[in-house]
């Protein structure tokens, strides 16, 4: 079943789109100065994760982030890479390097959360 697009869909798609960075649901919340309630960005944030058009991103601290995919196709997501946190500015950016994890024979991973946190080129 095709999915109507709202504005608030809208609004947060291009705020993800011009941030460069993955956001959480109280940075996006804060940018939209009230224009649309937590609830709204909640539930819009998880569909634009099954649709695919987003992944979550479980940061060291719990919080969830949120960033645009790239390269996946379809419903197979390649989230194998690091991501890294500034301290000062809370920027969250994922990483082109791959994790990569030997597992014993029999596991077969299906997530892999690698987090790197420090200073930005910005606050350094």
């Amino acid at each position: 079943m095709k999915r109507r697009t709202t504005p608030a869909q809208t609004a947060i798609l291009d705020l993800l789109k011009s941030s460069g960075s993955a956001l959480s649901q109280d940075m996006i919340e804060q940018k939209m100065k009230g224009e649309t309630d937590r609830v709204t960005i909640y539930r819009v944030l998880n569909r634009f994760c099954e649709d695919g058009l987003t992944h979550r991103i479980v940061s060291d601290d719990g919080k969830s982030y949120f960033a645009l995919c790239h390269g996946c196709q379809g419903n197979h997501h390649t989230h194998d890479h690091f991501h890294f946190r500034c301290l000062t500015c809370q920027k969250v950016e994922c990483l082109s390097e791959k994790v990569q994890v030997s597992l014993p024979q029999g596991y077969r991973a299906t997530n892999v959360n690698a987090w790197v946190s420090g200073y930005c080129a910005g606050c350094i």
